[in-house]
């Protein structure tokens, strides 16, 4: 459930209250109470011969309206009545509160019922879950604001504060927000785009690179080649100084990101013809598997190649590139010279297959 949908929903809720505020600013409270009821009872009614359905928070408002209205004139005191607001929006906030700060998204399981048929793919997901963390923060000022009220200004103030304030203060968040996604969708402009995939490599979505490598659940697809020669020697590049991993060490001949709407077969000649110079190899995939770093999380596809054509290497790519032996290698691991990513790929897939 995005957050025009949210307050859409809660808007009837809203509307009993309302509907007391003016009976009981020219009838009286007990006037008011009717009326809201009466009101409420109405609206119920009126969604279910609509929608087919009844509307929960038009129900939960007007029953808490009835409660605490009915005990303040118990008590001739409406400090239960003024606090009503508050410990509704309460209930709001521990929804939201879980949903933003835990695994368990409740907000997103009520939106879906509402939904149906609208898959969130991980980066849907990552920009509700930081909606949800700011709309927690304005639901606990709004419920700080509405208590003070009560106890601590005049009758209008709180009025205005347990009602306008509200609309007023999500109105502001919308607009912030819409400002904020048009300028971000700006800076995107031109960025390389990279699909979103589940740990089987099904396609879910898509996020701007930037994204991919500051959030390790966006899962994304690269590509590793290893390269060997006619004498059973290793290529590996170095890596540029300017990298944002593993800057200067050497790694994988090739290993690249596939592109949004870009096939593994693509990807592939791409990177490799890019990188190295190298077209129209003979590739033995080996397997694929998840591999976390730094700043990222990627489905890697491995594959092994040996060629005996020249290689060029792409110095805006590369900062250098050499074939190494199985025993320079081994005699260097664990000394920061290769990236993890390679070591990791070098004993357990490369050295057991040489082995056989």
């Amino acid at each position: 459930m995005n957050k025009a949908d949210l307050l859409k929903k809660m808007l009837p809720g809203f509307l009993p209250l309302l509907v007391f505020i003016v009976v009981d600013e020219y009838l009286g409270t007990e006037a008011g109470i009717y009326f809201a009821l009466g009101f409420g009872l109405i609206e119920l009614m009126y969604i279910y011969l609509k929608e087919k359905r009844l509307e929960k928070f038009v129900i939960v408002d007007t029953l808490f309206l009835v409660v605490f209205g009915g005990i303040s004139l118990l008590l001739h005191d409406d400090i239960f009545f003024k606090l009503k607001p508050a410990l509704i929006e309460l209930i709001f906030v521990l929804l939201i509160g879980i949903s933003a700060f835990s695994d368990k998204n409740i907000m997103m399981k009520m939106g879906q019922r509402y939904m149906k048929g609208v898959e969130m793919n991980p980066m849907m997901e990552l920009q509700f879950k930081r909606s949800l963390k700011v709309m927690f923060w304005l639901f606990l000022l709004h419920v700080i604001l509405i208590i003070y009220s009560a106890y601590y200004m005049s009758k209008e103030a709180w009025v205005f504060i347990s009602g306008g304030l509200f609309y007023i203060m999500f109105g502001v968040y919308f607009i912030f927000e819409l400002i904020r996604n048009k300028l971000k969708s700006k800076r995107l402009v031109g960025e390389e785009w990279l699909p979103l995939v589940d740990e089987t490599g099904k396609v879910i979505g898509k996020a701007p690179r930037s994204a991919c490598h500051s959030d390790k659940s966006l899962l994304h697809p690269v590509v590793h080649v290893h390269f060997f020669d006619e004498n059973g020697r290793i290529f590996l590049q170095k890596r540029p100084e300017n990298k944002e991993t593993q800057p200067g060490k050497w790694d994988t001949a090739v290993g690249g990101h596939i592109s949004a709407g870009e096939s593994l077969e693509e990807g592939l000649e791409k990177e490799v013809r890019e990188e190295i110079g190298i077209t129209n190899a003979d590739y033995q995939f080996i397997k694929n598997y998840v591999w976390e770093s730094d700043i990222e999380r990627e489905l890697v596809y491995l594959f092994f190649a040996k060629t005996n054509q020249k290689i060029k290497i792409n110095k805006d790519e590369l900062a250098d590139g050499k074939f190494w032996t199985f025993k320079e290698i081994k005699k260097n691991l664990r000394k920061g010279i290769f990236t993890p990513n390679f070591e990791n790929e070098f004993e357990n897939e490369i050295l057991p297959l040489v082995k056989l």
